[in-house]
């Protein structure tokens, strides 16, 4: 798991504290709990982190503070890990399920150099909330062709207008912060500049498309809220307590 201190819509997101526990470690415990079978380490850009996780006895491995995304974090990571797969669950994904992460090493065991995980969305606030990235996927809901923070497909009969029966109707896919990636492309990865989509959009996964490369992509339909502003965190919380 890449965990980078500094956000920039949502500083030291991952410290922060939701019912007397840190961000990080409901998403950490999350994962020990939901997918047990597979091996945790989190690689770290601060000593506060490393200090967070390695004080609930979990392993941290430091990486650089210069990395331009948490794939090139994980390339640092698995340089010492040495693993031929690797399961990148953002640090921000509280809500992750085991099924979500078997699914992406099913991906990987079939042969898919890297993968991800989407979910149909179910209200129009969601879909046009940048901060809820949006994937197109091939019409076998097998491969992504493209991520972007603003909503696609655009409705152009509508103008743009759309409600909540609209997007539940319609291939209306919200990418999860979930990817899987076989070891010579994490490490092919690395050694790629950013790419202009990729520094456009804020959106890594793009320097893999822009490069040629495929990306599987499977749909999921377990809940997710992932935690990228202040008030995301505030609608965990609310679930924590329903």
């Amino acid at each position: 798991m890449p965990c980078r201190l500094e956000s920039t819509r949502f500083p030291r997101k991952l410290l922060h504290v939701i019912k007397g526990r840190p961000l990080l470690l409901w998403v950490a415990e999350r994962i020990a709990r939901e997918a047990p079978e597979f091996p945790l380490y989190f690689a770290v850009d601060d000593e506060l982190l490393r200090a967070c996780v390695e004080g609930a006895g979990f392993r941290a491995i430091p990486t650089s503070v210069s990395h331009q995304s948490g794939t090139d974090r994980l390339a640092e990571a698995n340089r010492v890990v040495r693993a031929e797969h690797v399961i990148n669950v953002q640090a921000d994904e509280p809500l992750v399920t085991g099924a979500q992460i078997r699914a992406l090493a099913d991906l990987l065991a079939g042969g898919a150099p890297m993968a991800t995980l989407a979910t149909p969305f179910r209200t129009a606030a969601d879909f046009r909330n940048p901060n809820q990235v949006k994937v197109v996927l091939a019409p076998t809901k097998r491969r992504a062709l493209y991520f972007s923070r603003s909503p696609m497909p655009f409705a152009r009969d509508r103008g743009g207008e759309v409600d909540d029966a609209w997007v539940t109707a319609h291939p209306c896919f919200k990418h999860l912060g979930l990817y899987g990636y076989r070891a010579d492309l994490l490490e092919r990865f690395a050694s790629l500049p950013p790419g202009q989509l990729e520094r456009i959009e804020k959106l890594e996964q793009l320097r893999v498309l822009e490069n040629g490369l495929e990306i599987a992509c499977d749909v999921t339909a377990d809940p997710s809220i992932g935690v990228d502003t202040p008030e995301d965190a505030i609608r965990f919380e609310r679930w924590l307590g329903s």
